[in-house]
């Protein structure tokens, strides 16, 4: 069994906002201009957050970070104090 992963607050932030724009385009009817925008700015933001610096860190911690997200529990960074 692989270690638990141990996402900074901000980036399972962002991924929440990303999970929330992203379903707020599905279920827009018009006017989703903004909202693509939104989901467009928060996927640049998320993929160059310095989290992902190592080479293989996305492709081993993407999914792990949408679970995360969804729900919402994250360990703490070495060196930080749980919450």
């Amino acid at each position: 069994m692989r270690p638990p992963f141990r996402f900074p607050e901000d980036l399972i932030m962002l991924e929440r906002a990303w999970q929330q724009t992203y379903t707020d385009l599905a279920q827009a009817e018009a006017g989703t201009t903004v909202l693509r925008r939104r989901l467009i700015t928060l996927s640049g933001t998320l993929c160059t957050h310095p989290y992902w610096a190592a080479p293989a860190a996305w492709r081993a911690g993407s999914v792990e970070l949408r679970r995360a997200a969804r729900t919402h529990t994250s360990a703490p960074a070495e060196g930080e104090a749980a919450a």
